[in-house]
């Protein structure tokens, strides 16, 4: 398999982090004092990615460019790539197609962590090269998810924040894919929602015969959300013995960031465990 590039999606309006997200593009906010992004582009770095693209909205894509630079601060090499509007991302997916071309890809979302990189997927994904990859990781609330069936180690269905999750493993944020992901993102129709799917893309693949595998997330991995108007940082898989103590991601007073207009100054994430699905 050829060189693969990277994709992060740090686009969106950040609705669910505000009002800290007022002033302030929700994959900057602080995890362990480093904006959550820089964790998706070092793990790209590290995995061997050397270009990645970036996805922007016109809100905050200003206040992205600058605090990435060109990426030489991470030894890669970044493009930005505007989506007018948040339409899903399937639509990322066809609004970066110039900058992927015919390359496959990582697509990384920039809101994302995910416990101890992505090195061994993007090896894995090349060795087998199947036309996509995808992590699931067992959940509590599946329906607040994209959640896959699987038949084995076959994908037979996905579904997008299903009502009644025929399963509860969810996808997590990191996808690998090659170029036919583009012919799916533009055979599908918007959701209910407005939205071209990415989960509608790939049951597309399925449906079309292409392989599809599943790879089962160990450990932990965490999205970031809004709980009680502060900025947190939720594990949904992982044993608990793995989260890193609280006192690891909250800085001294000194170092916090304070100032935007919402009131509350910029809150660094405070990481707070949650178990595995069926665990006690």
């Amino acid at each position: 398999m050829e060189q693969l590039k990277g994709l992060i999606l740090s686009g969106g309006k950040g609705t669910r982090l505000q009002p800290i997200t007022f002033t302030s593009a929700k994959q900057l906010v602080p995890v362990a004092n480093r904006p959550v992004l820089f964790y998706g582009i070092d793990a790209m770095a590290r995995a061997g990615i050397k270009e990645i693209g970036i996805i922007i909205a016109p809100e905050t894509g200003d206040e992205i460019r600058e605090t990435v630079g060109d990426g030489s601060q991470f030894g890669v090499k970044v493009s930005f790539i505007e989506q007018d509007q948040p339409a899903g991302l399937a639509h990322a997916v066809l609004t970066a197609e110039p900058f992927l071309g015919e390359d496959p890809f990582v697509m990384y979302l920039g809101d994302n962590l995910l416990q101890g990189g992505i090195s061994d997927l993007v090896e894995a994904f090349r060795a087998s090269s199947p036309d996509a990859l995808i992590l699931l990781t067992p959940v509590t609330d599946p329906e607040n998810y994209g959640v896959a069936e699987l038949d084995g180690d076959r994908v037979v269905s996905l579904q997008e924040k299903p009502p009644q999750p025929k399963t509860d493993l969810a996808l997590v944020g990191v996808y690998m894919f090659t170029a036919g992901i583009h012919d799916a993102a533009r055979a599908i129709e918007p959701s209910a929602r407005g939205e071209l799917e990415i989960t509608d893309a790939i049951q597309y693949l399925v449906d079309q015969g292409k392989r599809v595998e599943p790879h089962i997330v160990e450990g932990w991995w965490k999205v970031i959300v809004l709980w009680r108007k502060i900025a947190v940082s939720i594990f949904a898989s992982r044993p608990e013995s793995s989260c890193p103590p609280a006192e690891a991601v909250i800085p001294s007073a000194s170092e916090r960031w304070s100032g935007d207009s919402s009131g509350l100054g910029r809150p660094q994430v405070i990481c707070c465990s949650a178990r595995r699905s069926g665990s006690a």
